[in-house]
């Protein structure tokens, strides 16, 4: 350990991690929790932990390879240190996730969804699974012993394989036998209720069948996870090839990067294990057993399966999004927006407002020019098609599309495709830099008046998780915001990403410092200083020194971080006045709130695409923007007093870095139950009844068809 790195009031990000992915397996234990939802949590446990190491851990891989020894600043580890303490971690979660899995599935099947053992089956169960193997499954398999004439074959990403001890001719060998992908992954078995199997399960009990020449001594299903933190700057490329096709190289070369772990489903035998070890190139630390299926996706396919009553008892009654009370439903939306500012809070609002006035902007005539960042997209979405509309009506489209989205580039590269088919111009981005930013601007201009209309959000335009995850998206006509967002997308364009901006703060080269100034401003007043945070992760070590200094300062912080936290509060003399709490739920917190001042009338409140990460504030192209209409502040700070009324899904951090729910006398209290019941906005106001007329009259016109423009704007 390296005694230079001051850990007082930290700790390693890594470990940060791996306890908020324990905090959301805890809501597969909560029994106030509908049952399948509490699948669906063991399930997301599982996948946060496979990206988990393809990205994080297959970094710090790529670390330990290098000549120069980087030491973490927030715990004074090496690459290898971290590494060796976060496989530590995961054993014991790997108990606890099989645990949970099979108390669950022991009470699914008191409601008759049962998975089967496949050696268990009779009658016209044992027939409808023999059938399936022989017609479906028997006619896709690859199996292989391996030996000198056949090479140990390679292993795609998280793919399932059987691999088998063998002996052939009396001599030990080894097998594996590919579970073909193409296969739905269960056989729903013919009766009453929902009784299925699993494909692996059926192939490792038909393993025998399909080796009939040799003995098979032992058999079980394993999984490869692969390193998939490579970087398109890392790759060579012709000075004149299209960055698309670079990325599309990245995305195929990933699938073939070295493994990093090694999951067993059951027991594999100890000259079995050290031979998959020795041809993965993986220590015995790398071997993770679990007892649960290795792959959990259909969890939600059994989902789909439930007739209405059971889907009512088991699964969290359905929520529709809904329409703000701030706009007007049955008025066109650029006359109101540019009246006042509209703060959308996903998923409680619906994104359904946003979506209609870029459709409204595409058949505007009075519109000019749309442009927007994107950083992922729904594989199906409404967005592309509006901006596409627009474009091939002759408004000037401009998309800045960053293709470099972990996991979502292949997504992002057929939408760009689309786009440009269109007539939209596309952008990716600075070399090194990924645009993260979330804004959207449509330039307006009527009776020689150009108007902006600037949207920035939270989180992305996916429609898909925009009724999954808790965002916020502003959208406002402020003249100074619009000059800023206008000099955001230009600065892009001819990569000045040092531009500085009258409004929002920018990263990668102001963000940081403004905040850190903002957070000095705090420090000023001694203990009449407050601040507020909600943000997904806090890794950036200036920002936390800053805030230790802000709390030492007697400065009162409170910061809700969904996930990585490597500042530990409660530290005395250190970091005594700031509090961290984490809420985990129903929905995925994500918006990013920055508050600073306690009085509400004078506080300075932006809304971000940015976490206090590293990556955020040095390697990405973030903004922040302040909320300064009253009307807009007052539906923020009720947000935010919700989110610090919880204590039920809510949980706070010791100073060891540890989470502990909160323990409270007040009644029971759930922050997006009560947003889901209760709107936080305030309707607009009266407009005057000639305008109101004014306002009938033109729709009236419009549905004659005795105005053009009107009926063309209204299309």
């Amino acid at each position: 350990m390296n005694t230079e790195v001051d850990t007082r009031y930290t700790q390693n990000r890594e470990l940060s991690w791996l306890r908020f992915n324990q905090r959301v397996l805890e809501e597969a234990r909560d029994a106030t929790v509908p049952l399948m939802e509490r699948m669906k949590f063991v399930e997301i446990f599982t996948n946060n932990l496979d990206e988990f190491f393809m990205v994080r851990v297959g970094s710090l891989t790529d670390m330990t390879l290098l000549k120069q020894t980087h030491v973490d600043n927030k715990s004074g580890d090496t690459p290898a240190q971290q590494l060796e303490a976060i496989f530590r971690a995961c054993s014991p979660l790997y108990h606890q996730r099989d645990k949970v899995f099979s108390q669950l599935e022991s009470q699914l099947r008191t409601c008759n969804i049962c998975r089967m053992d496949v050696n268990t089956l009779e009658g016209k169960a044992r027939k409808q699974v023999e059938h399936w193997f022989r017609e479906d499954i028997l006619p896709l398999l690859s199996p292989q012993v391996i030996d000198m004439h056949h090479p140990f074959p390679h292993l795609p990403n998280k793919s399932l394989n059987i691999a088998l001890a063998l002996k052939v001719d009396g001599h030990a060998s080894f097998g594996i036998i590919p579970v073909p992908q193409d296969l739905p992954p269960f056989l729903r078995l013919e009766g009453p209720g929902i009784h299925y199997v699993l494909l692996e399960d059926v192939l490792l009990a038909y393993a025998g069948q399909v080796f009939q020449a040799v003995e098979v001594t032992q058999k079980t299903v394993i999984s490869v996870t692969r390193n998939a933190d490579i970087a398109p700057e890392d790759e060579a490329y012709d000075v004149d090839e299209d960055f698309r096709q670079l990325m599309k190289k990245v995305v195929k070369k990933r699938t073939r990067l070295a493994p990093v772990r090694l999951e067993i489903q059951g027991a594999a035998c100890p000259a079995l294990e050290d031979f998959l070890c020795q041809k993965l190139n993986l220590s015995p630390a790398q071997v993770f057993h679990s007892k649960a299926p290795l792959k959990l996706g259909y969890v939600y396919n059994i989902i789909d399966l439930l007739p209405p009553e059971s889907a009512a008892a088991l699964c969290e009654p359905p929520y529709t999004p809904r329409w703000p009370v701030s706009l007007r439903q049955n008025e066109r939306l650029i006359p109101q927006i540019l009246k006042r500012d509209v703060l959308l809070f996903y998923p409680y609002d619906s994104m359904e407002p946003f979506l209609q006035l870029i459709r409204e902007a595409a058949g505007n005539p009075c519109v000019r020019s749309i442009k927007i960042t994107i950083y992922r997209l729904a594989a199906k979405t409404k967005l592309v098609e509006y901006l596409c509309a627009a474009a091939e009506s002759g408004k000037d489209v401009t998309v800045v599309m960053e293709l470099r989205a972990r996991f979502d580039e292949q997504n992002n590269i057929q939408w760009a495709e689309r786009m440009e088919e269109a007539g939209c111009t596309v952008l990716y981005g600075s070399e090194g830099i990924k645009v993260h930013s979330k804004i959207c601007q449509i330039t307006h201009r009527e009776r020689g008046q150009l108007q902006y209309i600037t949207q920035v959000g939270t989180g992305n335009y996916n429609e898909k998780t925009a009724k999954l995850y808790t965002d916020l998206s502003l959208i406002t006509a402020d003249p100074v915001i619009g000059a800023d967002g206008a000099a955001l997308f230009q600065n892009i364009a001819t990569v000045n990403l040092k531009g500085r901006y009258q409004k929002l703060l920018a990263s990668p080269f102001q963000l940081r410092d403004q905040v850190m100034a903002l957070i000095d401003g705090e420090i000023a007043k001694g203990s009449e200083g407050y601040i507020f945070l909600k943000l997904n992760s806090l890794t950036d070590r200036k920002l936390i020194d800053k805030l230790a200094a802000a709390s030492q300062a007697g400065v009162k912080i409170v910061m809700n971080i969904r996930g990585i936290c490597c500042l530990r509060p409660g530290v005395p003399g250190l970091t005594e006045n700031i509090t961290v709490f984490s809420i985990v739920g129903r929905y995925l917190e994500h918006s990013r709130i920055y508050c600073f001042g306690w009085n509400r009338a004078t506080a300075s409140m932006y809304i971000s695409s940015a976490d206090f990460m590293t990556r955020n504030t040095e390697r990405r192209v973030e903004i922040a923007c302040p909320v300064e209409d009253e009307t807009t502040r007052q539906k923020l700070f009720a947000i935010m007093d919700e989110l610090m009324a919880d204590n039920e899904k809510a949980r706070v951090m010791d100073s060891s870095g540890a989470y502990h729910h909160v323990k409270t006398s007040q009644p029971p209290r759930r922050c997006q139950l009560r947003f889901m019941q209760n709107p936080l906005d305030v309707p607009p106001p009266e407009e005057p009844r000639r305008q109101r007329r004014k306002q009938r009259l033109l729709q009236w016109l419009s549905g004659l068809g005795r105005n053009r423009k009107a009926r063309q704007y209204n299309k």
